[in-house]
């Protein structure tokens, strides 16, 4: 089976992860190039070990690759900033980007809801890694009723932000917020990201708030249990390739009260007040493959990113991928309130009380 060879713009965090992963999971995808513009990061350092082509000398530098005419897709995983003029000096080679910045200058991705909307785009935007979380989940909910505001609160530990996402926090609002319209469905969306300095670091914890508007009497019920259902369904999709996915609760549908002040949430020119909220709570562990479990705000955005490359080089290449590997089936049940999973929901394990190797800094 011919692969399709990528390069790794970025040799921080993100930038490493992807290509360890790209080695260990990918099917349809070759490392060829790690980018980076610090001679002395850790993810060049590895990418030569491991054998690939390694420059420091940023986009510039892999203009001059040998192996530039080989490369058919590239990930840039550097700022919002510096990705526009990647962007800018590949576009004209042909050479399909897949955006891990919030410069947003594709379509936007999650592969859970629009995997297959844009394999044809030059340059596709992977939103954030809020994004990447809590967007499926709305889009869930989007499925069922209409959302006339969806909120998302994204809470990471501080040591997983690195200089690049330290730099891109108003641009990840801004992103986050518009995708939540374009690929979750709300009629208005808001985000925002935390920083938390807690020691041990804690795990990526999400949060969705959504208004609806729901019918009274027993519409209402039936329609609440297909949220629900929808929800449970979105988060298995999800896990899938983000293994360490999922709710931390059940699924929670409350009554607006009539005093309760909702308007100014609401998009202009909204005639319909809506009557209940739907709140979900999500965790993200990552894989660890080369990041701490803590930074699964980090594993959530390469391997939606890698599950991106998989499509598009299956398509290229003109061959059916397999499915990703069936989600466990405890992926979208809740854990109890102790943070342990309920004795029905076999196959989650508590978090480990040792404290993590911390992330080192990215170097974009």
């Amino acid at each position: 089976m011919s692969r399709t060879k990528v390069a790794v713009i970025g040799s921080g965090n993100i930038g490493t992860d992807l290509m360890i992963k790209i080695m260990r999971t990918a099917q349809h995808l070759e490392m060829g190039v790690m980018v980076g513009i610090d001679p002395a990061s850790d993810g060049l350092a590895r990418a030569a070990r491991l054998g690939f082509e390694t420059t420091a000398e940023g986009v510039d530098g892999l203009l001059k690759s040998p192996l530039i005419d080989e490369i058919g897709i590239v990930f840039d995983a550097t700022s919002a900033g510096a990705h526009r003029a990647n962007d800018a000096k590949l576009r004209p080679l042909g050479i399909r980007m897949i955006d891990l910045t919030p410069a947003a200058i594709g379509p936007y991705v999650v592969p859970a809801v629009n995997l297959d909307e844009h394999l044809d785009a030059p340059n596709v935007n992977m939103v954030t890694c809020g994004g990447q979380a809590t967007i499926p989940v709305v889009a869930a909910i989007s499925r069922v009723v209409p959302v006339a505001y969806a909120e998302i609160v994204a809470s990471i530990a501080s040591k997983s932000a690195g200089p690049g996402t330290r730099a891109n926090i108003d641009e990840f609002t801004e992103t986050t917020s518009e995708a939540i319209v374009k690929v979750g469905g709300a009629r208005r969306g808001k985000a925002i990201i935390i920083l938390n300095p807690a020691e041990p670091p804690l795990m990526m914890r999400d949060t969705v708030f959504a208004l609806v508007t729901l019918d009274g009497g027993e519409d209402a019920g039936s329609a609440k249990a297909r949220i629900t259902e929808s929800v449970r369904r979105m988060v298995a999709e999800v896990s899938a390739y983000v293994p360490g996915y999922r709710m931390v609760q059940e699924v929670q549908i409350t009554e607006i009260p009539a005093d309760q002040p909702v308007g100014t949430l609401l998009a202009e020119g909204a005639a319909t007040r809506p009557t209940h909220q739907v709140s979900v709570f999500l965790k993200v562990e990552g894989a660890g493959m080369y990041l701490p479990a803590y930074a699964g705000n980090l594993d959530i955005m390469t391997s939606a990113a890698v599950r991106m490359a998989e499509k598009i080089a299956e398509k290229t290449a003109g061959t059916t991928a397999p499915k990703p590997a069936s989600a466990p089936e405890s992926a979208s049940a809740p854990e109890s309130a102790s943070g342990s999973a309920p004795e029905s929901a076999p196959g989650f394990a508590p978090e480990p009380a040792e404290k993590p190797a911390p992330v080192k800094e990215a170097a974009k």
